[in-house]
């Protein structure tokens, strides 16, 4: 299979695209590309990872970086190990929601962001030529540090707005299914140091999935029913490298994964006047809440660097992706379920509501996700001219081409991270939705 190259980072299947040797080629490109100085490496803890993380680091020192390995550590850790430090750029080795057999190293520049088109395209340049290896006496040292998961939790407890004294007065439980990934330790952690009572389900970081890693409800069926059998106030939902979070309510019911972006956007615009960053594919309700509180949203590409730079450029207080992506430039430019969580427990605490009746309070939208291969999508002008066949709306072709009329819209695009495109709709009803993919499947 062919290696996935996008601003979503080098992704493969291992043993089909993806090995130790294309590993240490695409680190040793990327040390060549980056100015000098120390470089952190983290991984989730998919089985595959200490043989990318030996071949990574090896390579980053053979380019002359002093590397830094973290360890299991999420991708938000990782960026504020980076961030926070003196580093000059960071390798996350993760494939995020991905199937248990693919992985990928996705690269940070010295503030702890993801790398930009322009600047991927520099590394590509540097891994066709080859170069940028230093003779014995300049190679890097590799050193194991410590701490990375306690200084992401600090970061996050002393945040202003979080009352870790309220939250534990509310005396709420959760259930959190880690998936085996790399928040099977700092998620129960950060419940424990805010007084909420934790039932772990999958948390024992083997790095063996017991399901789908994508938190969609469709694979939450085992917390939904924890959630339900434990009378538990709230299910948290992460994927293997704890960038998304889904939610389960009250009762056992299993949420889009879209609503915790829309539940975070209200809790943060509540308390702070801005701007509001997201990609093309997220719910409509994010304009529906905004509008609540007078703040603008700004809508991009698809890809976390998109937002990002969007988010950036505009001062915006919020933003994420719809996929359960919470970014909060407070704290770091990058989407972190961990202070998604934070934020939902405080809004929790708060408002002394279920979150059943929180949800109930924003209006009824269903989103529909297809995917399809990709040689089966018109080329050119031609899908453009299919979408305007939906009806009266406007269609913007920036990532793709989405179709956005009065109460509903088709987004269609390339995958990213998968060999396919996607065509995701929403509509105030599963039935209408549904009906949009099938007209633009036909």
């Amino acid at each position: 299979m062919v290696l996935r190259v996008s601003v979503s980072g080098v992704r493969g299947v291992i043993g089909d695209g993806l090995d130790a040797v294309t590993a240490a080629r695409w680190a040793a490109a990327f040390g060549a590309w980056l100015p000098a100085g120390p470089v952190v490496v983290g991984r989730d803890s998919r089985p595959s990872g200490p043989v990318l993380r030996d071949a990574v680091c090896a390579a980053l020192a053979s380019t002359g970086h002093d590397v830094r390995d973290i360890g299991i550590a999420t991708t938000p850790t990782t960026e504020m190990a980076v961030q926070d430090s003196d580093a000059t750029g960071g390798v996350i080795i993760t494939a995020s929601h991905n199937p248990q057999k693919w992985n990928a190293l996705k690269f940070l520049q010295g503030q702890g962001l993801f790398l930009s088109a322009a600047e991927n395209a520099a590394v590509q340049s540097r891994y066709q030529a080859g170069d940028g290896h230093v003779g014995w006496d300049r190679l890097g040292v590799i050193s194991r540090v410590a701490g990375a998961d306690e200084r992401h939790l600090a970061a996050i407890l002393n945040l202003s707005w979080l009352d870790r004294d309220r939250i534990a007065a509310r005396r709420l439980h959760a259930v959190v299914d880690a998936v085996e990934g790399a928040g099977g330790r700092i998620v129960p952690a950060l419940l424990e140091r805010l007084g909420v009572r934790c039932t772990p389900l999958h948390c024992s970081l083997s790095g063996r999935f017991p399901h789908d890693p994508e938190p969609t409800p469709a694979h939450l069926g085992e917390l939904r029913r924890q959630v339900a059998a434990t009378g538990a106030d709230v299910g948290f939902a992460v994927d293997p490298d704890v960038d998304r979070l889904a939610l389960v309510a009250d009762g056992g019911t299993a949420l889009s994964e879209e609503m915790t972006l829309a539940l975070a956007v209200d809790f943060v615009l509540a308390r702070q006047p801005g701007g509001v960053a997201v990609n093309l594919s997220t719910t409509r309700l994010i304009e529906e809440v905004a509008g609540r509180h007078g703040a603008r949203v700004h809508r991009t590409p698809v890809g976390e660097a998109n937002v990002v730079a969007t988010l950036l450029a505009e001062g915006c207080v919020i933003g994420g992706e719809g996929n359960g992506g919470v970014i909060y430039p407070a704290l770091h430019p990058g989407r972190d379920a961990l202070v998604g969580i934070a934020m939902i427990l405080q809004l929790l605490a708060e408002r002394a509501q279920p979150l059943s009746a929180l949800v109930a309070a924003l209006p009824p939208v269903v989103m529909v996700k297809d995917k399809l291969a990709a040689e089966a999508v018109p080329a050119g002008s031609t899908l453009a001219d299919r979408l305007r066949a939906l009806g009266p709306g406007r269609l913007d072709e920036r990532d793709g081409v989405k179709w956005i009329g009065r109460e509903a819209w088709v987004h269609v695009r390339p995958s990213n991270t998968e060999p396919v495109v996607r065509i995701i709709a929403e509509a105030a009803t599963e039935a209408a939705a549904r009906a949009l993919i099938a007209r633009v499947r036909q």
